[in-house]
């Protein structure tokens, strides 16, 4: 009947042995009620949780354990069969990195009990299991915690002072750029940008805003160089970090479009020109007929010709000499009138022709289709009831 630790935590283990994992938690709990900080019951407990599945459980006295004495838990999870000990690895990392995402990203950095978990985490990470993503999480901890020598320090002992690994060198590149050197940390970055965007995104929170400028501006030189000389997968990396370091700047996402367009990847440079287009506030009528062109031809590239035609008819609206130019390039005059005309007749079927007439009266303006006109006359005639002049 009275309190006895030991006999209570052989019990709890003995129930999970047996499969009877509530009653071992329920003696695990006997055990911390009296002591909190008991790191035997705190990762046995975490233990049972995790034969059960319970990630948020399982992560929460994991840490708590490794927090009291991380010299005994780390052997605890050293002796699990392989397959567990990659789920509590994982199921650790997995929390460390959204809880360090989440404090770089809003700049909650005094945090200091949050960084001194994640530092126990990181650290017990490369003792269990030295994989490369743990050395990178353990650099990015000291990085977000202004252990800049400490992580670089890190980085190099894990990886060797020239990093082949693209995540580590993007670190360096990172940690460089605290001693000005914008040029060096471009291309690693860029490479990184092309591999995996969000943490490139991660990474540039630890760059102050007028690096960022510097880089975005060395980015979007070298994506424009290689753009010339046709290595557009390369000139891909530089533009989206030029992307990135700007957050987003119209400029730098129209030069990504461009270079997506090239490689045909019409899709996403679609998604870019829409982030220009919502911006377009204060520009020029020339800069946004220029915009809705480029917007007109990714949607004629994607077989979205209805939505194509609205944004060459606003083109037109916009600068007509500057449309008209930039359609006698490309997809060329005769080319687009076809559309024009397709998507006028498919109104004029539906009866909507107010609309018909508009499609008709500015595909007129690209080219003087002999097709347009004859459906232009069959308007007068079949719709002069309606105020279509």
């Amino acid at each position: 009947g009275g309190y006895a630790e030991d006999c209570l935590l052989t019990r709890a283990r003995c129930y999970g042995r047996l499969g009877q994992m509530k009653t071992a938690i329920f003696d695990f709990n006997a055990v911390l009620k009296e002591d909190p900080s008991n790191v035997q019951a705190l990762s046995g407990r975490g233990f049972v949780h995790l034969a059960l599945r319970q990630q948020k459980e399982a992560v929460q006295d994991l840490i708590s354990a490794l927090k009291v004495e991380a010299g005994a838990v780390i052997p605890a999870i050293l002796s699990l069969k392989p397959e567990a000990q990659g789920l509590v690895t994982g199921w650790l990392l997995q929390h460390g990195r959204a809880t360090l995402t989440e404090l770089v990203a809003t700049k909650d950095l005094p945090g200091e009990e949050t960084l001194g978990d994640l530092l126990t985490v990181a650290k017990a990470l490369t003792k269990i299991c030295r994989a490369a993503q743990h050395h990178i999480f353990y650099t990015d901890v000291l990085m977000a915690n202004g252990e800049h020598q400490e992580a670089l320090k890190h980085l190099q002992e894990a990886f060797g002072h020239c990093p082949a690994e693209d995540f580590a060198r993007a670190r360096l590149a990172v940690l460089q750029l605290q001693s000005r050197n914008v040029a060096g940390a471009a291309a690693p970055l860029s490479v990184l940008a092309r591999r995996d965007e969000k943490d490139l995104a991660f990474l540039l929170n630890f760059v102050d805003t007028k690096q960022q400028q510097h880089l975005a501006q060395a980015a979007a030189q070298e994506g424009k160089v290689l753009m010339k000389s046709h290595h557009h997968e390369q000139a891909l990396g530089y533009h989206s970090l030029a992307v990135l370091a700007s957050r987003d700047s119209p400029r730098y996402l129209r030069r990504r479009a461009a270079c997506l367009m090239h490689l045909k990847k019409y899709e996403k440079a679609l998604k870019d020109m829409e982030k220009v287009i919502q911006g377009h506030g204060c520009n020029s009528p020339k800069t946004q007929a220029g915009d809705h062109c480029c917007q007109g031809f990714l949607l004629l590239a994607l077989a979205q010709e209805e939505a194509a035609v609205q944004h060459y008819m606003q083109a037109l609206q916009l600068d007509e000499s500057l449309a008209l130019g930039t359609i006698t390039n490309c997809p060329g005059r005769e080319s687009l009138t076809k559309t024009f005309h397709k998507i006028a007749q498919y109104n004029f079927e539906k009866q909507h022709y107010e609309e018909a007439w508009k499609i008709t009266d500015y595909g007129l303006k690209i080219d003087k289709s002999s097709e347009l006109q004859k459906l232009k006359a069959r308007l007068k005639r079949e719709a002069s009831s309606c105020s279509i002049h």
